[in-house]
């Protein structure tokens, strides 16, 4: 297999700097360094797709139709604030091990639509309280449900309906209250003592 003949020139000039490049003219690329005394720009084009690295004295930017990081280690820091978007459906990130997403002030986790959290198991914990609100709530579970608290539980609206298909019992160890203006028992059979 023979190899493509390159046509490499260098361009030196006082005030555009200097211009490397070298042509495949068998592969239709064209690659280039240019150094211009305030940025250095590499660019590599076949005339369909073009990549580019230009680099500042405070910027490195990166265009290019596909950008991959492969390396046994990646570490990313800023002093100040971080962005990553996508104008695709999905931004994905994954692990096939443990993944932890720490803030050391607040973690904002926002979605115009809906926010879906599945686990084989999911925990949730506060130091301070732990607040829920929307127009509709709903907290199912095709097993068992348990809601309780250490000091005290409260339930309330301005209509409660608390239904059994089985059995129902309402259990305190110390005083039990029911209220109302008008509280009507009903049942085939109703015992009392």
């Amino acid at each position: 297999m023979s190899m493509a003949t390159l046509v490499c020139t260098i361009e030196m000039s006082k005030t555009s700097g200097v211009t490397v490049t070298v042509e495949n003219a068998d592969a239709g690329i064209t690659q280039t360094l240019a150094m211009d005394g305030t940025s250095i720009t590499v660019k590599v084009t076949d005339g369909t797709d073009t990549s580019t690295i230009t680099q500042k004295a405070a910027s490195v930017a990166i265009e290019c139709k596909d950008f991959s990081v492969t390396a046994e280690t990646i570490t990313c820091t800023s002093t100040k604030a971080t962005k990553v978007s996508s104008s695709e459906d999905v931004v994905e990130l994954s692990s096939e091990k443990d993944m932890s997403l720490t803030s050391n002030a607040n973690l904002v986790q926002k979605a115009t639509s809906d926010v879906e959290i599945s686990g084989a198991n999911i925990n949730g914990s506060a130091d301070s309280g732990v607040s829920l609100s929307a127009t509709t709530a709903e907290v199912s579970a095709t097993s068992s449900l348990t809601l309780s608290g250490t000091s005290q539980a409260e339930l309330s609206g301005a209509t409660v309906t608390v239904s059994a298909d089985a059995s129902l019992s309402a259990e305190s160890s110390g005083t039990a209250t029911v209220k109302g203006s008008m509280i009507t028992l009903q049942g085939s059979l109703i015992k009392a003592g």
